[in-house]
């Protein structure tokens, strides 16, 4: 293995840990037996491979499938190989997981896929689930730059940055997608790198009251 593939392989599983640690603590703990997607989940163990969810499930696009079937018989995650960027649909029937992350990937994402693949998100969720997600603020991609410029990083480990948006910016892109505001949090980590958002899939009030019959 090349030394920057090394540094890349230990960044990667730098960022992953970190970013599992925030989602694990975001977690309901409710929802930690219950069915688990994770978006962009990489080539690395995933986070929720180790937890108790009743079925763990990853997206990502280039796994083949020696690996797919190494990490379901050890960790029981099913892996499926998808570019969401040019699949018009997340491939899970509606109201199917309790809980979806995406983990450091929002900012490798084309800004046209973005909100489509929210609205996907938010249809695969049950009522009540849970949306985490994390991604790097717009003062990272300076200092990965840097660490750059100083060969502590190389440019293979940021090639995949497309574009960050300010927490504002994603608030307002859930709520586009379905996510009603009331249901969000939000806040900065890792010395404020880092912006996490939870959001919750409200039930259809439309579902849940009986229709008053019609006067005759």
């Amino acid at each position: 293995m090349t030394a920057d593939k090394q540094r890349f392989a230990r960044w990667q599983l730098f960022a992953a840990k970190r970013s599992a640690l925030k989602a694990n603590a975001l977690l309901p703990s409710v929802l930690k037996r219950g069915r688990i997607l994770d978006i962009g989940c990489g080539f690395f163990r995933n986070f929720h491979a180790e937890m108790d969810f009743s079925e763990k499930y990853g997206l990502h696009k280039g796994i083949d499938r020696e690996l797919r079937m190494d990490l379901k018989r050890r960790h029981d995650v099913a892996l499926v190989d998808i570019d969401l960027e040019y699949s018009a649909r997340i491939p899970f029937d509606s109201s199917f997981f309790d809980v979806v992350t995406m983990l450091a990937v929002w900012e490798q994402l084309g800004m046209k896929w973005r909100l489509r693949i929210v609205q996907e998100i938010e249809r695969v969720l049950k009522p009540g689930g849970v949306f985490i997600m994390t991604t790097p603020t717009r003062c990272t991609k300076g200092v990965l730059d840097l660490l750059v410029r100083l060969s502590v990083l190389s440019p293979v480990e940021i090639r995949g940055y497309k574009a960050t948006h300010s927490r504002k910016q994603i608030l307002a892109m859930l709520k586009d997608g379905g996510f009603p505001m009331s249901s969000m949090a939000s806040g900065y980590s890792e010395l404020f790198m880092s912006i996490w958002v939870r959001a919750k899939k409200e039930p259809n009030l439309f579902e849940l009251e009986e229709l008053e019959p019609l006067e005759s």
